[in-house]
Parts: C-alpha cells; sequence; structure tokens
C-alpha cells in the first residue's frame, strides 16, 4: 500500500530547492540524504510517477525544505508543484509501540461505540497542526472529524478491525445533513 508523506507546495529560492508539506511523524528518516521516494504528479490517470531521491533536506518555518537529486533551479522546482511523495508502506518498521499507528493501518477500522454497536468506518486519516483526526463516514451516510487522542478513541485493534470511541455529546451530530 502507498503512503504519502510528504506533498511540494511550491519551490524556495533559486537552487530547487522544494517547500514540502510533511505528511509523516518521521520526517527525518522519510527525508533524509539517499531516501528514495516516488514522486507523483496529476491525479487519477493522467498521474505521472517518477523516483526521486533526497539530497538534502532542512526545518524552514515549520515546512520542510527539500532538494532532490535533478532539480537544480527554480524552473525545475516550479513543475514539481502539488507533487505527492510517497513510500510502500511494506517499507516502514513496525513502530513497536501499542499505541501508535500508521495511518493505513487505521483506515478501514469498523468504528465502534463504547457498547459495541457499529457507528461507522475511518475513511481517512486527517494531520492538523492541532494533532490527528479520523474521518469517519458514519452508517448514515454523513462524515464525522473524530479527534485521534486517547479520552476519544480509548481502544484500537488492528488485527480485530475495530476501534471504539467515546465522542464527547454532539459530535457526531455536526456530521448530520
Amino acid at each position: 500500500m502507498e503512503l504519502v508523506v510528504g506533498r511540494v507546495v511550491k519551490s524556495h529560492g533559486v537552487r530547487g530547492e522544494l517547500v514540502v508539506e510533511v505528511r509523516t511523524d518521521s520526517p527525518r528518516e522519510r527525508f533524509a540524504v539517499g531516501a528514495r521516494l516516488l514522486g507523483r504528479t496529476g491525479k487519477g490517470r493522467t498521474a505521472t510517477d517518477r523516483d526521486v531521491t533526497v539530497e538534502a533536506a532542512r526545518d524552514h518555518s515549520g515546512r520542510l525544505l527539500v532538494r532532490l537529486a535533478g532539480v537544480s533551479d527554480r524552473d525545475s522546482a516550479d513543475a514539481l508543484r502539488g507533487m505527492l511523495l510517497i513510500v510502500d508502506s511494506e517499507s516502514l518498521p513496525d513502530t513497536g509501540d501499542p499505541d501508535e499507528f500508521h495511518d493505513h493501518q487505521l483506515v478501514g477500522l469498523t468504528v465502534l461505540d463504547t457498547g459495541g454497536a457499529e457507528l461507522g468506518e475511518v475513511t481517512e486519516v486527517v494531520h492538523t497542526p492541532g494533532g490527528e483526526l479520523l474521518s469517519v463516514r458514519l452508517s448514515s451516510g454523513s462524515d464525522a472529524l473524530v479527534p485521534f487522542v486517547a479520552r476519544i478513541v480509548p481502544r484500537v485493534d488492528v488485527a480485530a478491525g475495530t476501534c471504539v470511541i467515546d465522542p464527547p455529546e454532539g459530535l457526531l451530530d455536526l456530521g448530520t445533513p
């Protein structure tokens, strides 16, 4: 399974650096010098993939500045705006922490309430500056964003394909059409 670890926002400077919006908890690992990623531009049938290699990466104003092999000027960097940077989930090491998960492990989990009633399914993990949110497609067909914190999501059982949520009153009503 493919996992997006970053998205090129724009070019930076005149030497081909890219401003990357990080979508991984391990940016130092994913964007280490020599790291190989899949770069995808476009969507659907018009998507184009290419292998890219990280030459340098550094923090800058809350984002990451990345230099890729073969991208040495502003025009080359501008052409990559919007590119998704992807890794294969098989290449990711086990976290070793029972309370830490990769996004792909959460997507598709059946969401249950604390009484065991089925509420819906996790469709996406949304990363925000305030923390992660589980996007849940409720059984009613509407969507709800559930903060991925222990108080609200007390149990995740990847092997069973479920997660239990204990939402505060009204949280799931926000997704009602």
